[in-house]
């Protein structure tokens, strides 16, 4: 489907500045865009491809000045990137959705399954399971005993969730996740470890998105739970009973050890790692490989390092460790004219 300028700027309450009736019919990135497409600048350094791009139009921040001629049409918002996501959105909002019940998929009678499904083959549902309406199952998901899925939501292939647990409302699980394994419980004995039964769940809250091969563990006893708005990235290890606040987020790999609970709005970088019942506060942001060894209880901080400490602390120590070579040669030279001095007064 063709849209105009004019026609996006009026969604996005943006300005044109070109020809008003430039048509897109698809997406690109700034730098391999070709005629007929919608691109975005929002990171400055992108900026030199907004001469030479072929998109037709070009989503670009209000307070934009070029610094040469652009072919491209432009459309000025408050945000370009916030801009392009919404169109994104829209875009995907608009594909037609299948419905419908493929004969191939496996489900028991005692299941209940809300209007406009659609569940593709090999799909597994087991007795008591409860799934909302509008859900979409891809090939090979697994939803074990007593589940309950909530509206809206997606499972791409070859998800498991284990028994009993609770997915929200517009959830989002991607290829390979498992949510409700068993936690990693062992007590030592003589001659080995006694496993800990994990008789909890799992409780996914609402608009969620977990990426593929992530496991949220289900708990010794209670839930361990995911609250709404977090979403995790690939790779990432949620142990048993920890709770994980609102609208946080974390990169790949991220491991975070049993009964941690983590605050609101906080940002994890890639193959952070979160010691066992540790309390972040919210607002904690924490830069890659940060080695979180126990709590942060006092929220709006950055960390950084292993162990972790206060980022402007860290670039401090950083700067430290960086010069070590040459303070290492210093010390050995004044220790040398140390040693020369004290012999001189030895000979006095």
């Amino acid at each position: 489907m063709d849209f105009t300028a004019i026609q996006i700027a009026d969604y996005l309450h943006g300005t044109v500045e070109g020809k008003k009736e430039a048509t897109v019919r698809t997406f690109a990135k700034i730098e391999e865009a070709e005629e007929g497409s919608i691109t975005f600048l929002a990171n400055p350094a992108y900026e030199p491809y907004i001469y030479t791009t072929k998109a037709t139009i070009v989503l670009v921040n209000k307070d934009f000045t070029a610094k040469e001629a652009i072919s491209a049409t432009l459309i000025r918002v408050n945000n370009a990137y916030e801009s392009i996501a919404s169109l994104l959105t829209l875009y995907q909002q608009s594909q037609p959705k299948r419905t419908g019940i493929s004969s191939l998929a496996s489900i028991a009678a005692s299941a209940q399954i809300g209007e406009g499904c659609y569940i593709e083959p090999f799909v597994c549902i087991g007795e008591n399971v409860r799934i909302g309406n509008n859900v979409r199952l891809m090939a090979h998901v697994t939803l074990s005993d007593n589940v309950t899925i909530g509206d809206d939501t997606l499972i791409y292939p070859n998800v498991t969730v284990y028994h009993d647990c609770v997915i929200g409302q517009r959830v989002i699980l991607h290829s390979g996740a498992v949510i409700g394994a068993d936690g990693f419980g062992f007590a030592p004995i003589e001659g080995g470890y006694e496993k800990i039964p994990q008789i909890g769940i799992v409780t996914i809250e609402d608009d969620v998105e977990i990426g593929a091969n992530t496991c949220v563990d289900r708990s010794t006893m209670g839930s361990t739970v995911v609250k709404r708005g977090v979403k995790l990235d690939n790779l990432v290890q949620i142990a048993h009973n920890v709770v994980v606040g609102e609208n946080t987020v974390m990169s790949a790999q991220v491991g975070v050890a049993g009964s941690t609970k983590i605050g609101q709005w906080c940002m994890f970088g890639g193959q952070v790692g979160i010691a066992g019942h540790a309390m972040i506060g919210d607002r904690v942001n924490s830069g890659a490989q940060a080695g979180i060894a126990g709590s942060i209880p006092k929220g709006n901080q950055t960390v950084i390092g292993s162990p972790a400490i206060d980022a402007r602390r860290f670039a401090r120590a950083n700067a430290v460790f960086r010069n070590l070579p040459d303070m290492r040669k210093d010390v050995e030279e004044l220790k040398l004219q140390i040693a020369a001095l004290r012999k001189q007064l030895e000979q006095q």
